[in-house]
């Protein structure tokens, strides 16, 4: 079998790196940066350290308007399609690079496989929920991380080529999780005390190209009485900039701005943190699976089982919201392991193999 596997933002390097390990054993992937995470650097980072295989081709597509984006994406990948033929494409999540790759092989007739679906927040005014629910609608396999996932679906009418596998970033976490040691050095250098300290990242344009919204945000930060490592995306860092508040918090002793990490560095200082303050949806499950309560800045979330089982408060981006919710964080005795227990890659590729193969 042939796979021609899409990604372009972080979060579907991070998924991507065990599914192309089980994919590769027995297929032949191609594999497709389409270059919507632009920085060539940090993108080669990510690779490196996610020992994912280099991309065979990067269609360098770059920044721009969502119409500008997805356009562009797609007239690259249906050229691509059309010379590489393959019998199947995978796709993750709910990026641009999703949906576009999603649109350009279901007007091909290629079987579309789509990791991570099912999700919804419901918020038709994120772009990231308009792409999701394309996808799934034109996906011919739909692989979900959670019962709740399989009903959304069934509640559109989707009840065929769904099937419950677990989270494929719970198997990304097994893979790459630094060990306790690397752990402890990573937070020596950063001088940090395990447990004393809130592990930030806000990029969603949501919160960083609304003033109000960031301003909440940062006074948060200021005045939730921890110390704060924050690894700050250059976008973000710009917003920052751009609305004054960056001189603000780079001025508060307790805060420090740090260049965006790895994805061990990450995974390390969240373990060791009192708690995640973010808006990503990544690391509201990585939070999880790694036992460290999570605050999540926007006013709904996809992980609602997080929240239901006590790991997870969504304050909205309200200064005194989050404040409160940092200072009453208390963990949970339960912790159920609703994203699986670490196989959905190999629960994936078999599921395709007798559907496709």
């Amino acid at each position: 079998m042939k796979v021609l596997t899409v990604i372009g933002a972080r979060p579907q390097f991070i998924k991507a790196a065990p599914l192309s390990r089980a994919l590769r054993t027995r297929h032949r992937e191609v594999l497709v940066h389409t270059g919507q995470h632009y920085d060539h650097d940090m993108s080669r980072r990510f690779f490196r350290e996610m020992r994912i295989p280099a991309p065979d081709h990067n269609l360098g597509v770059g920044s721009g308007t969502h119409a500008q984006q997805t356009g562009a994406m797609m007239v690259r990948l249906e050229e691509l399609m059309v010379r590489e033929r393959p019998d199947a494409i995978v796709i993750f999540g709910d990026t641009n690079s999703t949906a576009a790759a999603a649109l350009s092989a279901a007007k091909l007739g290629i079987p579309i496989a789509h990791v991570e679906a099912g999700m919804r927040s419901f918020n038709r005014a994120m772009p990231e929920e308009v792409n999701r629910v394309v996808a799934d609608h034109v996906a011919t396999l739909r692989f979900c991380s959670t019962p709740a996932a399989v009903r959304h679906l069934r509640n559109e009418g989707i009840v065929s080529g769904v099937f419950l596998t677990g989270d494929i970033m719970a198997d990304a976490l097994r893979l790459l999780l630094p060990g306790p040691e690397r752990i402890a050095r990573i937070l020596r250098r950063r001088r940090l005390e395990p447990g004393h300290y809130v592990f930030v990242t806000i990029h969603r344009a949501e919160n960083t190209d609304r003033r109000e919204n960031l301003r909440q945000i940062a006074g948060a930060l200021i005045g939730c009485g921890r110390q704060v490592v924050f690894p700050v995306h250059p976008r973000t860092r710009g917003c920052l900039e751009r609305f004054g508040l960056l001189d603000r918090l780079a001025g508060s002793p307790d805060i420090a701005l740090i260049p965006p990490v790895g994805y061990a560095e990450s995974l390390a200082l969240q373990s060791g943190a009192h708690a995640v303050l973010t808006d990503s949806g990544g690391l509201q499950k990585e939070a999880y699976l790694l036992r460290t309560p999570c605050v999540t800045a926007r006013t709904e979330t996809e992980w609602t089982e997080t929240v239901a089982s006590g790991w997870n408060t969504v304050t909205g981006p309200r200064r005194d919201a989050i404040i409160a919710a940092l200072r009453r964080i208390a963990v949970p005795r339960r912790h159920p392991a609703f994203y699986g227990r670490g196989d959905a890659a190999g629960r994936i590729v078999r599921h395709m193999e007798r559907a496709l193969g």
